[in-house]
């Protein structure tokens, strides 16, 4: 199975992408079609959709799969069925994503929001999100019924660089809202390092706010 396109995002590292990616709305991405596929014909009418299903690998793994995994929503202790839960470290590697198509460029090239891939991950299918097929409302959600946490106050610093755009900073809000630090860690003292392309940030999570310490180019260190 080849890829038919790959991401651009602003996630370049794995630590920050949001555990649900339409909670981040605010996170665009552009999917670039491989060569074969660089056809027009092939996105004839998806414009008219507003949400789009994308399939895709977990291409940074580097990991075997277990029977059982521990979902950080449970606290890291619990263990259920690799297949009672989305952990990313399946037999296939697949993920599964609905997107916001936002538009159809030329290229063809698709501009999404509320993906959670981080940059350069390989797509192997698009499928149109079709709501009263793929909506079922009364479904039961199993452990992940109840919400899985309280979102986190975002403290950004009074000055910001200018690479730090209204929508970077939407979006950065977002991100750090859903708390993407270990289900495990509380040390309110411990800094973490998150990258969302073209800025490095630092923040500590302290009485319920992330607070952003330091922000720089990505690359430079922050």
């Amino acid at each position: 199975m080849e890829p038919i396109a790959h991401i651009r995002s602003p996630f370049a590292e794995k630590f920050g992408v949001p555990r649900q990616g339409n909670l981040a709305p605010h996170v665009v991405g552009e999917i670039v079609f491989e060569p074969a596929y660089r056809n027009a014909e092939c996105v004839r009418g998806l414009e008219r959709f507003s949400h789009i299903w994308l399939i895709w690998g977990f291409h940074r793994n580097g990991a075997e799969w277990h029977p059982t995994v521990r979902p950080p929503r449970l606290g890291g202790n619990t263990r259920l069925g690799v297949f009672a839960t989305r952990s990313p470290f399946r037999p296939n590697g697949l993920g599964l994503s609905a997107v916001r198509l936002l538009s159809v460029e030329q290229g063809p090239v698709l501009r999404v929001s509320g993906a959670d891939l981080v940059d350069g991950t390989p797509i192997f299918d698009i499928k149109p999100y079709i709501p009263y097929a793929d909506s079922i409302p009364d479904a039961a959600a199993g452990f992940t019924e109840s919400a899985p946490w309280e979102p986190l106050q975002v403290q950004l610093p009074p000055s910001l660089p200018p690479q730090a755009t209204p929508a970077w900073v939407e979006a950065v809000t977002e991100v750090l809202a859903q708390d993407p630090r270990p289900a495990y860690q509380e040390d309110p003292e411990r800094e973490y390092h998150l990258v969302l392309l073209p800025l490095e940030i630092t923040f500590k999570v302290q009485d319920g706010t992330a607070v952003v310490t330091r922000i720089a180019k990505a690359g430079q260190g922050a």
